[in-house]
């Protein structure tokens, strides 16, 4: 379920809500896309800063940027198949494949510089997961 916010600026710009099952069909026809997931609201205290951003930035982009939203039953696939260890996160990608990501709040000029240098780049393959600062592995007993 999204927050109340992120619920009415999807129905108000319009924004389409996939699954890990729709995201594929979806964004091979969308050229640069970004595709926000918003993890839990009541847990995670951007959620709803992102969810204000996102028509920003779509604005921002003058039309060469496809937004979507994530629902919140898919997270742990999508997380699993893109390997960031943050909510909430935007993913960037080209014609289904994988650009880039920024998983935090930025200063507007951050976002634009960030996006624009994800933009730049070929697709590739995500980076390897990491552990969030903090957090370590589980070691195994010999």
């Amino acid at each position: 379920m999204f927050s109340p916010l992120m619920q009415q600026i999807i129905t108000r710009e319009g924004l389409p809500v996939l699954s890990a099952e729709t995201l594929d069909g979806f964004a091979q026809d969308a050229g640069d896309m970004v595709l926000m997931v918003g993890g839990d609201w009541k847990r995670h205290v951007e959620v709803n800063d992102l969810a204000v951003i996102l028509p920003e930035l779509l604005k921002a982009a003058g039309g060469q940027l496809t937004g979507a939203v994530l629902d919140r039953a898919s997270e742990r696939e999508i997380q699993t198949r893109f390997r960031f260890n943050r909510y909430p996160v935007l993913i960037f990608l080209r014609d289904g494949q994988y650009l880039g990501r920024i998983q935090k709040v930025l200063d507007w000029a951050d976002y634009i510089a960030e996006i624009n240098a994800i933009l730049a780049r070929a697709p590739s393959d995500p980076p390897p997961y990491e552990f969030p600062d903090g957090c370590a592995p589980a070691q195994t007993a010999n």
